[in-house]
């Protein structure tokens, strides 16, 4: 988990400087994420979570409402594969969200899931973290 967090925390500052480069949040901040229940093992598959969130409060946007996304990223800001896509499919229907984002590596993963567990739901897969962004930030707020 520490090691998801340092990267995620790196991963966000890139992206920030390349996004808003006069944006002085994390070079005026000082940061302490702290995952309630998280096991030493867990971690990798919310680094796109993580550097979301961090995005959200450097930009002071909020993300995309109804909006679920799982995905280990690199350094680089690649998207690697995350296990559980079933049970992360599960628990985003019955939080009643209707859009996920899963790493394109685990497209036949979702695909081969039953058709009922699928049905309603908007899913986008995606190889970088850059798509992400444009998916959690780029909407209409009206």
């Amino acid at each position: 988990m520490k090691e998801s967090v340092q990267n995620a925390s790196t991963v966000a500052r890139r992206f920030l400087l390349k996004k808003q480069p006069e944006n002085p949040f994390f070079a005026d901040s000082k940061l302490h994420l702290h995952v309630t229940g998280a096991s030493k093992n867990d971690g990798p598959s919310g680094g796109c979570t993580m550097i979301t969130s961090l995005l959200s409060l450097a930009m002071k946007k909020p993300v995309k409402k109804d909006l679920a996304m799982t995905g280990q990223v690199t350094q680089t800001g690649r998207i690697l594969p995350i296990g559980g896509v079933k049970g992360k499919t599960l628990a985003a229907r019955r939080n009643k969200i209707k859009t996920i984002i899963f790493p394109a590596l685990n497209r036949r993963d979702f695909e081969a899931l039953p058709q009922d567990l699928k049905e309603g739901l908007h899913v986008h897969f995606v190889d970088e973290y850059e798509q992400i962004f444009e998916l959690a930030f780029n909407y209409d707020d009206h």
